[in-house]
């Protein structure tokens, strides 16, 4: 049911596609520069080769003429990286806002993160709502570019927040939105991150127990890796002899062995997770520029910093100790750097490093994650201004009033926007009766999708929508399965078990149930289907049950004012079926199948 009659945002698409021209612009130019540097590089080099063949082949010309083209072929190389890399990052910016361009002109469906690894059928309403896969909420929403920033968005929308948690992301939400600015530079900083970064590996190996922290093993071998010099600057300039050098050498070297069991994982460990950390470094450290005024975005501020230090002076930090450990494996610096311990004293080091931030590489990664997060959630509502921030209420009893509801899905221009209210001295329950296709199911995806968006502090596709904190739970895309032999009716039973469940916990339930119990007989069904709505209207949840069975609708009489019947209608007109999607109080007063079995030729 398409349920919105605003146009796409006019000033969003307006920006996208300014920057979007001058990004491609950049783009162009370095890629003319590539192209360029490419072929010069090309000239350079056959420059020298032939310059190697007469120089070493008929020796027409000195050695010394290789020198310069090989000279000039190393510094073409460097510039070449380094127009590369501008390049890259110019292609990125234009792939950023043909997306944002995609997403304000409804065709971004198959073409982002559709989040596959976060579904589960045994969720609540993932399933049903349409949360991941292919043309999901998540693919709309989603911009992280960390795996810690799609996992945080995937929880906000998979478990709902309390009012004073909704109302702290909103606040970020909507300092964040207008920073166009912050969002390219993320996603030019991301594409590394996104590909290569493994955050469980990286926080296991922080929180993994040290093995060399201990101030009085540093400094002995910062003393023992002197000693050899200091015994080898006696050798040259006093009449000392080779013994004091033979003596520090054998102690350095006995304190070094002692230790090579534990210094040995050290070195071998460090390697992955500081180029890890390195993926990570950019990225924080643009997170560490950006000023934080909401509460929200202060705390993470805060919370990214390690003694006072932020996390991209302390990662870098531990690249300038692997980089020195590195130079080991020179092999001139090698038997200089054994008689020093280098090795020994940098795996000390990296083990102090790790015992003083280690704990917080996890909570770099996390606060990272939610950063990017409200920064994809800021783009969302950056690139819907028509759409309110709803008012998340706490009161006395459950409360989910709309107006004008759409579903954020559903393409603008051909959505239809329904009123809706519940809860408080209003109805509690509404049964939705009508004929196929006529709009129910997308009724309850509509409330349903709006309220989780509310939920994890969102804009919601609506004029207003007041709504109190809630559970959501939803049977509307149950299925059976033949791998586990379950009918669609036990699949469907077990669904409303579960939304029972749900209403004995803390939270008020807002139940969505399309065509209750359908796959059993009549009789048991309107037995079963009242005992399920008495139930859950009794156990203080709010929710939309719907039905093409008009012998349900008795039910929310019996059962009124606390449930109330309301319907959407259709009309057959020259054989075809035409539907207004609006929603109506009271029953449906006709079918129309009979008629549209005529009409596609079926003798009833």
């Amino acid at each position: 049911m398409p349920n919105c009659d605003a146009t796409a945002p006019s000033e969003p698409h307006a920006e996208y596609t300014r920057r979007l021209a001058t990004r491609s612009l950049e783009a162009e130019r370095w890629g003319r520069r590539d192209r360029w540097l490419s072929h010069l590089r090309l000239a350079v080099f056959g420059l020298g080769a032939l310059a190697v063949w007469f120089a070493f082949g008929p020796h027409t010309i000195d050695w010394i003429w290789v020198v310069p083209p090989a000279l000039a072929f190393g510094l073409l190389l460097i510039a070449h990286d380094r127009v590369i890399q501008r390049r890259t990052r110019a292609d990125r910016a234009v792939d950023f806002y043909r997306a944002g361009l995609a997403r304000l002109e409804e065709r971004w469906a198959g073409n982002g993160v559709r989040g596959e690894q976060y579904r589960d059928p045994r969720h609540p309403y993932a399933e049903d709502l349409d949360l991941f896969g292919e043309g999901s909420l998540f693919e709309l929403l989603c911009t992280a570019r960390t795996p810690a920033g799609e996992k945080t968005l995937a929880r906000w929308l998979l478990e709902a927040a309390g009012a004073q948690e909704v109302r702290a992301r909103q606040q970020a939400v909507e300092e964040l939105r207008p920073r166009l600015d912050l969002r390219e530079e993320l996603a030019l900083l991301g594409e590394d991150v996104t590909s290569r970064l493994d955050p469980q590996k990286l926080v296991r190996w922080g929180a993994e127990p040290s093995r060399l922290v201990s101030r009085r093993l540093r400094l002995a071998a910062a003393a023992l890796g002197a000693l050899p010099a200091l015994a080898a600057a006696l050798w040259i300039f006093t009449a000392s002899g080779p013994i004091p050098l033979l003596i520090a050498v054998a102690l350095a070297s006995a304190f070094a062995a002692s230790l090579r069991k534990r210094v040995a994982p050290v070195i071998a460990g460090v390697s992955a997770p500081t180029r890890d950390l390195a993926l990570l470094r950019d990225l924080l450290e643009r997170l560490e520029a950006e000023p934080a005024q909401s509460p929200r975005l202060a705390s993470l501020r805060a919370a990214l910093d390690t003694e006072g230090l932020p996390p991209s002076r302390r990662i870098a930090q531990l690249q300038r100790l692997v980089d020195l450990l590195d130079a080991r494996r020179n092999q001139l610096f090698a038997p200089i750097g054994a008689l020093l311990l280098w090795g020994t004293q940098l795996a000390l080091a990296v083990e102090h490093w790790r015992a003083v931030c280690g704990s917080w590489v996890g909570r770099w990664i996390e606060a990272a994650g939610e950063i990017e997060a409200l920064a994809a959630l800021a783009a969302y509502a950056y690139e819907h201004p028509d759409d309110p921030m709803p008012e998340v209420v706490e009161e006395p009893g459950p409360a989910f009033v709309g107006r004008g509801l759409g579903h954020p899905l559903l393409p603008v221009a051909s959505c239809v926007r329904n009123d809706l209210a519940l809860g408080g001295d209003a109805r509690r329950a509404l049964l939705m009766s009508g004929s196929n296709m006529s709009g129910k199911s997308t009724m309850l995806r509509t409330v349903g999708t709006n309220a989780l968006l509310a939920l994890a502090g969102a804009p919601v596709r609506a004029d207003s929508l007041r709504l109190s904190p809630i559970a959501i739970a939803a049977s509307i895309r149950v299925s059976d399965s033949l791998q586990q032999g379950t009918s669609h009716f036990y699949a469907e039973i077990k669904r409303l078990r579960q939304i029972m469940d749900l209403t004995e916990a803390e939270l008020p339930v807002l139940f969505l149930l399309d065509e209750i119990l359908h796959g059993t007989n009549s009789h048991d069904r309107r037995i079963g289907a009242e005992a399920v709505m008495r139930q859950l209207v009794k156990r203080g949840a709010l929710g939309l049950v719907t039905t093409h069975d008009l012998a349900l609708a008795r039910i929310a009489d019996e059962l009124a004012p606390v449930m109330q019947n309301v319907h959407f209608e259709d009309q057959v007109e020259d054989g075809e079926i035409r539907f207004d999607y609006r929603l109506r109080p009271g029953v449906v007063t006709k079918s129309n199948a009979l008629e549209l079995m005529r009409a596609v030729g079926l003798e009833v």
